[in-house]
C-alpha cells in the first residue's frame, strides 16, 4: 500500500496518477479525497488530528506527505509541526517509509540564484522558518536511525492545477488583461512541472537508495526571465504580450483588500533576483530529462 496525505493538490494528483507504475493499491487520504485512478483507495481523515493520522498511515509501506495548507502565515505555526510530527511518530510506529514533499522557503535568500540541496538554511521569512524547522525534525529523526524518510523539494511550480504562473500570467492573457508579476520580469526564474514533479516523486519514493537524503526535483535548466515566460505564454496564446509588475510597497496597500498579498510580501525576496533551482543530482541519477517550458505551457493551456 502506497499512500498519499494530501491528496487532493496539485502534486497529490500527479503524484496519484504516477504511482500506478508501482502498485495498484494507493490510499488517497484528505478531507474529502476523490479517486484519480479506478483502484484507488479513498480515505477521508482530518490530518491535523493524531488518531487519524495514524489510521490513514497504519498498513502504509510508503507514505507521501504532499499536504498544502492555507497560504497564512498564522495556519502555517499552527498546523505544520503538530503535522509533521504526527506523520513521523505514525511511521515510526507501523515501520513506514515517508517522502515529504517540500518547497525551498528555507534557504538563504543569497542561495536563492542558484539553489543545490547543500544550500544553506537560513530563512529569511516567517514561512520560511516553519519550512526550516518541519524539514529538520524529519532529518533529524533520519540522522538517529529512527526514520527511513527522504525530502522532494520542488521550486515554484505550473501545471494544470492552481500554481502562481498559471493565475498571475496564463489565465490573465487568456482573458484579454495585462499578465501580473511581483519583483522584477527581467530575472531569471525557473519552474518545476507538476507532472515532472509527481513522476519523480513517485521514482523516489520507489528507489531504495533514495531514502535518507534531500532530492531537488527535475526542473528544465534553461534560463529564463519571467519575461521571456511570458512572452512564450503570449505566443502559444496567439495574445499581445502585456504585463504589469506590482511594486513592493503596494503590497502592503493592497493587502488590505486581497489578504493573499499580505501574506505573500515577505516572500518577495524570490522574485527581485535571478531563481535557478538545480536538480542535476536527480537528473544525473534517473537518467530524466524534464519538460521544456514551452512543451509543459502548451499542455497546461490545453487543458485549462
Amino acid at each position: 500500500m502506497q499512500t498519499i496525505l494530501g491528496a487532493g493538490g496539485a502534486i497529490g494528483m500527479e503524484l496519484a496518477k504516477s504511482l500506478r507504475e508501482y502498485t495498484n493499491e494507493i490510499r488517497l487520504v484528505g478531507r474529502n479525497p476523490k479517486k484519480i485512478n479506478e483502484r484507488d483507495q479513498l480515505f477521508p481523515a482530518d490530518l491535523t488530528v493524531a488518531e487519524e493520522v495514524e489510521k490513514s498511515v497504519e498498513g502504509s509501506d510508503i507514505v507521501y506527505l504532499t499536504v498544502g495548507f492555507e497560504y497564512k502565515y498564522k495556519v502555517w505555526r499552527k498546523a505544520w509541526p503538530p503535522l509533521m510530527m504526527h506523520v513521523i511518530n505514525a511511521c515510526k510506529k507501523h515501520g513506514v517509509k515517508l517522502v515529504f514533499f517540500d518547497n525551498v522557503y528555507m534557504y538563504d535568500k543569497e542561495e536563492i540564484p542558484h539553489m543545490t540541496e547543500k544550500s544553506r538554511i537560513n530563512p529569511p521569512s516567517k514561512k520560511g522558518q516553519i519550512r526550516a524547522e518541519i524539514s529538520q525534525m524529519l532529518m533529524h529523526e533520519v540522522e538517529k536511525g529512527e526514520l527511513n524518510a527522504l525530502i522532494a523539494r520542488a521550486a515554484d511550480f505550473y501545471g494544470p492545477k492552481n500554481s502562481l504562473l498559471v493565475e498571475m500570467v496564463i489565465k490573465k492573457l487568456m482573458k484579454g488583461k495585462k499578465a501580473d508579476w511581483f519583483g522584477s520580469v527581467d530575472k531569471i526564474h525557473n519552474f518545476t512541472y507538476t507532472p515532472d514533479a509527481g513522476k519523480a516523486t513517485a521514482m523516489l519514493g520507489n528507489t531504495g537508495d533514495a531514502f535518507g537524503e534531500i532530492w531537488h526535483l527535475p526542473t528544465d535548466h534553461t534560463k529564463l526571465s519571467v519575461k521571456d515566460w511570458i512572452e512564450m505564454i503570449a505566443g502559444e496564446l496567439n495574445a499581445k504580450m502585456r504585463y504589469r509588475v506590482m511594486p513592493e510597497g503596494m503590497m502592503g496597500l493592497f493587502g488590505v483588500f486581497v489578504p493573499i498579498l499580505r501574506e505573500f510580501k515577505e516572500m518577495i525576496y524570490q522574485y527581485d533576483r535571478d531563481y535557478f533551482f538545480d536538480s542535476s543530482k536527480f537528473q544525473d541519477k534517473f537518467d530524466f530529462t524534464p519538460t521544456k517550458p514551452q512543451r509543459g505551457i502548451q499542455a497546461v493551456i490545453r487543458n485549462i
